[in-house]
């Protein structure tokens, strides 16, 4: 039988589970980066702002991760199966009473054990915990098994953000949760 577990990061082997995770879903992303969409260098890359997927910000990103997602504003979760880290999801506050997350990622191996719906709802258990009211977040639209999974979570699509660059309104979208 395949046990599953998820909780939160509580110290700094925790981190390190999730920088390692946090990698490969890095790493993964590159993998399955369409070949027709911007890269560093290209016109449409977002040079007037931090790229998230840009190495050099995406290594500050992961130095900061315990900053960032400190409790209790903010969260970083990790999914075992079989006590084997698989699986990880972050958040923290983007204002008063909204949430944003960050990075959920499942191992390719460790697919296909509903880590992705265990570390959402462990998330939102938290973050209601946390006095959260609404949840958001933007991902990429050739990840099309995510987006389903978080409209089967009870995300709603919601519109871009004031200011976002054209040149990605069709390559991101965002989605929002009520946590009521």
């Amino acid at each position: 039988m395949t046990e599953v577990l998820v909780r939160m990061a509580s110290d700094d082997a925790d981190v390190e589970m999730a920088r390692s995770l946090c990698r490969e879903w890095y790493d993964w992303h590159w993998e399955n980066y369409p070949p027709d969409w911007p890269k560093k260098g290209d016109p449409d890359w977002l040079t007037d702002v931090k790229h998230p997927m840009d190495s050099d910000v995406f290594q500050e990103v992961l130095r900061d991760l315990p900053v960032r997602h400190k409790p209790p504003s903010g969260g970083i979760l990790i999914a075992f199966l079989d006590g084997k880290p698989a699986g990880v999801v972050m958040y923290n506050e983007a204002r008063p009473g909204v949430a944003e997350f960050h990075r959920m990622f499942v191992s390719v191996e460790a697919r296909g054990y509903g880590l992705g719906q265990r570390l959402l709802e462990a998330m939102f258990k938290q973050m209601i915990a946390d006095g959260y009211t609404q949840v958001f977040f933007s991902s990429v639209t050739f990840l099309t098994h995510a987006r389903e999974m978080y409209r089967r979570a009870g995300f709603k699509d919601s519109p871009h953000p004031k200011g976002f660059p054209d040149a990605w309104r069709d390559r991101v979208y965002f989605m929002v949760h009520s946590l009521h």
